[in-house]
C-alpha cells in the first residue's frame, strides 16, 4: 500500500469524526483532516503521537488506532 493511500485514509477516516484530531510530530501539530498537513509531515517510519478531544473521541480514537496500524505506521495515542 502507498504512503499516499495511508494519508488519504487517515484525513478520510478523521473527517468522519466532529472531535478534534491532531498528529504531533517533534514540535509540529498537524490538524489529521488536513491533506496538505499530512503531506509534508508524515514522512519514513517515524513515531507520531496523536491527541483526540471531544464528543466522539472514544470511537475515532480507535478508528485512526485501525488505520495507523494497518499502513504500519507508529502511533502513540495520548490518553485524556
Amino acid at each position: 500500500m502507498s504512503h499516499n493511500a495511508a494519508i488519504v485514509e487517515l484525513s478520510q477516516t478523521a473527517s468522519k469524526f466532529t472531535s478534534s484530531i491532531v498528529l504531533q510530530y517533534e514540535n509540529k501539530y498537524i490538524d489529521v483532516k488536513s491533506l496538505l498537513g499530512l503531506y509534508t509531515t508524515l514522512v519514513g517510519n517515524q513515531s507520531y503521537e496523536l491527541h483526540v478531544h471531544g464528543p466522539d473521541e472514544a470511537e475515532a480514537r480507535q478508528a485512526m488506532a485501525d488505520v495507523f496500524a494497518k499502513h504500519n505506521m507508529k502511533v502513540t495515542i495520548v490518553g485524556e
